[in-house]
């Protein structure tokens, strides 16, 4: 996004691509042009900014925009436990006997019916829900409803795995709250502990019938908006391959949640941020395969090429999709407001990176387009911020199937590039359909 902000707010906006991204001015060296909040509490809530009713569009999504940037700069941690760019161990989260349990996961040992076996596959979800609009609870719970509605398509022998990118400190309480999530998941975050930023983050679901054998992250050093990489490690079923293995050490897949940096710079950030997340998805024996997905901000002509020269393959392009096929191949800009989408056209942020010879990618797809709050005022006041309907997010998520077995055939068949208008189940694609 390039934001018009008020004369005397700041000297010069850099351009952002991303209504959910962070916009860094050049005033006082902060983001937004906004002044760096200082010497305030990690736990102080942060301040709402009235929307004045003689505001243009432009002007309250400005405000919108500085308020968040604001908060962002006064939840930043100033004392963390992690060493950047060095695996960081974090617990992960399962629901038993009514509430949710810190777990530490098993490296050694792995429970046979927690692995990942030769015919079950997996169904990856990737979203990045923008934590910038107004209505964030209700936002979430249509991201949670629709999630909901597409998983609920799943056969028994397929499980899902839901990768979140700018989740705020509330969105880990709604995601906690919900039954579904409560009967069908883990979670890795309850709370923003392991956030560099207390106000917003990733976080993953993991399908509650696989028992992760690692939980870490990876704090990018290079990286002004705390950005890092979320890793769980799957132990697969020894019958999965045909390598030798012990049952100390059983092969693993792993895999990485996570949202590149948002903005030009000067050098690249991105192209160190990717760099690190490769090596991780390649330096272990044990590592029989990796995925990585997220919102990966390619924004610049470089990023169309960091994958292969990190020997990552990208699900979109393998099968079958065109890089310079917006219509059906972009997940940001769609659903961006009317004047980001003018300026800025639309393009393809969201990705699913795999390498290893045990994984194949057998489906892929977006979802999500068209999914709106349910409450028709709010729909109202987001349409008023400039978007062309009440839209939870500026992007579209993807979803990739595939497995750690032989399959027949991998192919994009008659929907597996789609956009869903009308914002309902993946049978709803109008006119966008490979």
């Amino acid at each position: 996004m390039e934001l018009s902000v008020n004369a005397g707010d700041v000297h010069e906006v850099e351009t952002a691509w991303s209504g959910r991204n962070c916009v860094k001015g050049k005033a006082q060296s902060t983001w937004c042009g906004s002044s760096r909040v200082t010497g305030s509490s990690l736990l102080a809530p942060p301040q709402r900014l009235p929307y004045s009713g003689h505001l243009s569009r432009a002007s309250k999504m400005d405000e919108l925009v500085k308020e968040s940037i604001a908060t962002v700069e006064q939840r930043k941690k100033t004392s963390v436990p992690w060493t950047i760019d060095e695996p960081h161990d974090q617990p992960y989260h399962r629901f038993e006997n009514g509430k949710w349990e810190a777990t530490t996961p098993k490296t050694e040992h792995a429970d046979p019916a927690g692995t990942l076996k030769p015919s079950d596959k997996l169904a990856l979800y990737t979203w990045n829900i923008d934590f910038m609009l107004p209505y964030p609870d209700s936002r979430m719970r249509a991201a949670i409803h629709h999630l909901e509605t597409l998983c609920r398509l799943h056969p028994p022998t397929m499980h899902p795995v839901i990768f979140l990118q700018e989740c705020l400190a509330t969105d880990l309480t709604l995601l906690a709250s919900s039954p579904w999530i409560q009967a069908n998941f883990h979670l890795t975050d309850l709370t923003p502990a392991s956030w560099a930023s207390a106000h917003y983050g990733t976080t993953t679901l993991l399908s509650n019938r696989l028992s992760p054998s690692a939980c870490f992250r990876i704090h990018y050093s290079n990286s002004e908006q705390q950005r890092d990489v979320l890793v769980l490690d799957i132990p697969l079923s020894l019958s999965t391959t045909t390598t030798t293995t012990t049952a100390a050490k059983p092969l693993l897949l792993r895999l990485c949640n996570t949202h590149l940096e948002s903005l030009p710079a000067s050098p690249p950030l991105r192209p160190h941020q990717l760099a690190l997340c490769a090596q991780h998805m390649q330096n272990l024996k044990t590592l029989h395969a990796s995925i990585l997905a997220g919102d990966l901000n390619a924004i610049q002509s470089f990023d169309a090429h960091l994958p292969s020269a990190h020997g990552l393959k990208d699900a979109y392009l393998e099968l079958g999709g065109q890089e310079d096929d917006a219509e059906g191949g972009h997940t940001w800009g769609q659903q961006a407001s009317t004047a980001l989408r003018e300026k800025f056209g639309t393009s393809r942020m969201d990705k699913v990176l795999f390498c290893g010879d045990g994984v194949v990618c057998e489906e892929f797809e977006r979802f999500g387009g068209g999914v709106e709050v349910e409450d028709a005022g709010e729909r109202r006041q987001i349409v008023g911020l400039g978007f062309g309907k009440g839209w939870i997010t500026d992007h579209l998520g993807v979803k990739a199937v595939g497995g750690t077995g032989q399959v027949a055939h991998t192919s994009l068949g008659t929907r597996k590039l789609g956009y869903g208008l009308r914002g309902g189940t993946t049978d709803e694609y109008v006119g966008l359909s490979r």
